[in-house]
């Protein structure tokens, strides 16, 4: 049976003054579906956030948020979403139990005090000020707030940043049970590890404008394998062998020369086999072999420097 999605955007522009910071970009985001927004600094993706949020109205094009303009109808839209920012405002002198008391004040059939409490893991810390937690304990309590509604639609503004790895990994559970209790997420966030493994689909914001789109594996998908390795002192680009139609690049890493092999589809394992049966047959010793397949790491920081050409 077909949805509304959650989130709709189609051709939304934002302007500040001559300068065009969201340039035409379109995309949707269905209910119970979790869709990571990348991009570089300054890429658009704060402004996006902040039209879909309904702090501010759509220069050009449409933007609804559970099939509601959430500028123009914030009054009805805002009980129902949830929005962690990337710096939230807290009273220092609070307590944790307290600060959730606070924003339980403005907040439509909130959860339970204890239960908000201990769903951002703190209930060992709902006594303690909020001044001397951790950067990333207060996160966990910006997020704790943004749950407090059961909201329908929950927008993370980098989420865990300042956390450490376990932390981080804890946030990532607490966000996955969310989503998979129907809750619509939308994240925006600078670990790409993040978004890969949270995300069902994203989107590549570059300058305003969506670069590429899907899921992980279908963004992926057509930016190819590698193989790397140190050039030999004695040997030239030009007379390493070409693996399964893939001709060697070179680039500089670590002040070292190394070949980069970029193979497409299956190509992994044949080329890699070829490349070692010609340096056994040429007895050319390969420093730093390595052999991985494509990251969204690649996608993101190719994508950004083939939009700057």
């Amino acid at each position: 049976m077909h949805t509304d999605p959650s989130i709709s955007v189609e051709g939304l522009r934002q302007r500040y003054g001559d300068f065009e910071a969201v340039a035409g970009i379109s995309f949707e985001v269905a209910a119970g579906e979790l869709f990571a927004l990348l991009g570089t600094n300054g890429a658009g993706k704060t402004t996006t956030l902040e039209t879909l949020e309904g702090h501010r109205a759509a220069h050009a094009g449409t933007v609804r948020v559970l099939g509601r303009d959430p500028h123009r109808e914030r009054r009805a839209v805002r009980p129902r979403i949830g929005i962690m920012l990337q710096e939230g405002g807290f009273f220092a002198d609070l307590t944790v139990a307290e600060t959730v008391d606070h924003w339980r004040g403005f907040t439509p059939a909130p959860r339970d005090r204890d239960e908000a409490v201990a769903l951002a893991g703190l209930s060992d810390k709902a006594g303690v000020r909020v001044r001397q937690l951790s950067g990333g304990q207060k996160r966990r309590l910006d997020l704790a707030l943004a749950l407090l509604g059961r909201p329908a639609v929950l927008f993370l503004d980098e989420p865990t940043t300042g956390m450490d790895p376990e932390a981080r990994r804890t946030t990532w559970k607490i966000v996955q049970e969310v989503v998979a209790d129907g809750t619509t997420v939308l994240l925006t966030t600078h670990y790409l590890e993040e978004a890969e493994h949270l995300a069902d689909r994203l989107a590549i914001l570059h300058r305003g404008r969506i670069e590429t789109s899907g899921t992980v594996e279908e963004v992926v998908a057509g930016y190819g394998d590698r193989i790397t390795f140190h050039m030999p002192d004695h040997l030239q680009v030009a007379e390493l062998p070409e693996l399964r139609g893939a001709r060697p690049d070179m680039t500089v890493t670590g002040g070292r020369a190394v070949a980069v092999y970029t193979v497409n589809g299956s190509g992994l394992q044949a080329g890699l086999y070829d490349l070692l049966r010609w340096a056994d047959e040429e007895r050319v010793r390969l420093d730093g072999l390595e052999a991985r397949s494509a990251s969204l790491e690649d996608v993101f920081l190719r994508t950004a420097e083939g939009a700057d050409r």
